[in-house]
């Protein structure tokens, strides 16, 4: 723990001292109420801003998310604060909700990048680092970010740009671990941070039309930094990914299908019709067994295959002796007794179970 406020401690000096127009802001007499001041600023605009950017709408237990961007359809800082807010509320007040459907209220883009400002305001604010002390900054970040005092003391140095990527990171991070199904409907273009929130749900579903997807932030002199050199290169590979992030060309619809870049393609009119179906269809599936199927996927799939099949047996030792885990697999045992089949080889049992998300004979209401 010494270490680690030691770190903490050492980074905000350094944020401090390499940019002046900070550190000559923070007087004893002031930084409180500047803290303050900011804090109350913050829970103002949020209150403001509450559902500005995002628009609900729900079917049963299907929750579409209408993402509203302003004319020219970006993420900023707002957004990405109603996002993570939304993932709150999933976690802690609507937890009957099995699957959300995202798309943009665009005609034209999905989200069609970040808001450039945002990067590069935050770029600006920046002193110049090394490699070394922008990778103490960055674990600093994660460290400070939800200590009270010093992360109202971060926010006023250049490690606020770095908390605010870790919590969208966080944001994304979370949506890997739910056992809600999260489906990117792409009405439109969607390139970089757009690309990279598509990439950070389960399934990627794209209208067809004059539409593209990728990461050009190369040509911006940047690397993409919502995820997308880490899940692109899991989604189509590393050598492809890395092509086309060196060289930012998105592609069309029909090409990212091809490349495992999205699941479908359909008609534009058929885009959210084709969304709640699949929601529907994969919400029957018991959300703690969805739950830890995405959690051995999405961490275990990039660790050493020891490491991710250490994950593998934490999550099954977890959920095996649940109630809904217990019900299910003696439903298997009483339908083998009864048709002398192995129900998983009785083509019409096997069907109507996919089609319901559980044996015919487990008890429903219980998909916990």
């Amino acid at each position: 723990m010494k270490i680690l406020k030691s770190a903490v401690l050492s980074a905000v000096a350094i944020s401090l001292a390499a940019c002046s127009h900070y550190s000559q802001s923070l007087n004893t007499s002031n930084s409180k109420a500047n803290v303050s001041q900011i804090k109350k600023g913050s829970e103002m605009i949020n209150s403001e801003i509450q559902r500005k950017h995002i628009k609900l709408e729900t079917h049963d237990n299907v929750l579409i998310v209408h993402l509203d961007g302003g004319p020219y359809q970006l993420m900023g800082l707002d957004m990405a604060e109603e996002l993570s807010e939304l993932l709150d509320d999933l976690e802690k007040k609507h937890t009957s909700v099995e699957a959300v459907i995202f798309t943009g209220d665009h005609p034209d883009y999905f989200i069609a990048h970040a808001d450039v400002r945002w990067l590069q305001e935050g770029g600006a604010s920046i002193p110049k680092l090394g490699l070394k002390t922008s990778s103490l900054v960055a674990r600093t970040s994660k460290s400070i970010r939800g200590v009270p005092g010093l992360e109202q003391l971060a926010e006023l140095t250049p490690l606020d740009g770095g908390m605010q990527l870790d919590k969208l990171h966080e944001t994304f991070l979370r949506m890997n671990r739910s056992g809600v199904i999260f489906i990117a409907a792409l009405n439109g273009s969607a390139l970089g941070l757009g690309s990279e929130f598509a990439q950070a749900c389960d399934i990627r579903i794209m209208a067809d039309g004059n539409y593209v997807i990728g990461q050009p932030e190369v040509l911006l002199g940047i690397n993409p930094g919502g995820g997308g050199t880490q899940r692109l290169t899991r989604l189509v590979g590393t050598h492809r990914a890395l092509m086309m992030m060196l060289e930012g060309k998105p592609v069309s619809p029909k090409v990212a299908l091809e490349i495992g870049y999205v699941d479908e393609v359909v008609p534009k009119d058929q885009l959210i019709d084709k969304a709640l179906e699949r929601a529907i269809y994969l919400s029957k599936r018991p959300k703690t067994a969805r739950a830890a199927i995405k959690r051995a996927a999405y961490f275990g799939g990039s660790e050493t295959l020891e490491e991710g099949l250490h994950r593998e047996r934490t999550e099954f030792i977890h959920i095996s002796p649940t109630e809904t885990a217990q019900k299910l697999m003696k439903g298997y045992l009483e339908q083998t007794d009864q048709r002398k089949k192995l129900p998983f080889y009785d083509a019409e049992v096997f069907q109507e179970t996919l089609k319901s998300g559980s044996l015919p004979l487990a008890s429903e209401g219980n998909k916990k």
